[in-house]
């Protein structure tokens, strides 16, 4: 299992609107091949800048070859909807890990 985790720091002004598109984006997400999960959460420690709203996103996908994937096929479209609907009002940061046990 790979764990593809997905750092969002938005404007509040947008925050609402953000989150309501984050949701409906997470499902399209999550009909993709090799996507076995995911959760949002609301990232509160550390405390996000004032007039920001810190979102954390963890996608489960089966093997590491399903995020090569999804960042090949499909990521460019999915990135650019967002970009498209909220550009300049949010930025986001990335990274994969790897559980070491499978408890």
């Amino acid at each position: 299992m790979i764990v593809y985790e997905v750092n969002l720091d938005v404007d509040d002004a947008i925050a609402v609107a953000y989150r309501e598109w984050l949701e409906a984006h997470v499902r399209d997400i999550l009909l993709l091949p090799g996507f076995l999960g995911a959760e949002i959460f609301e990232c509160i420690d550390p405390p996000p800048t004032p007039q920001r709203h810190s979102l954390c996103v963890q996608y489960r996908l089966a093997e590491a070859g399903d995020l090569e994937r999804y960042l090949r096929e499909h990521a460019p479209r999915m990135r650019a909807d967002g970009e498209a609907r909220f550009a300049g009002k949010f930025s986001a940061s990335r990274r994969v890990l790897r559980p070491l046990s499978s408890d």
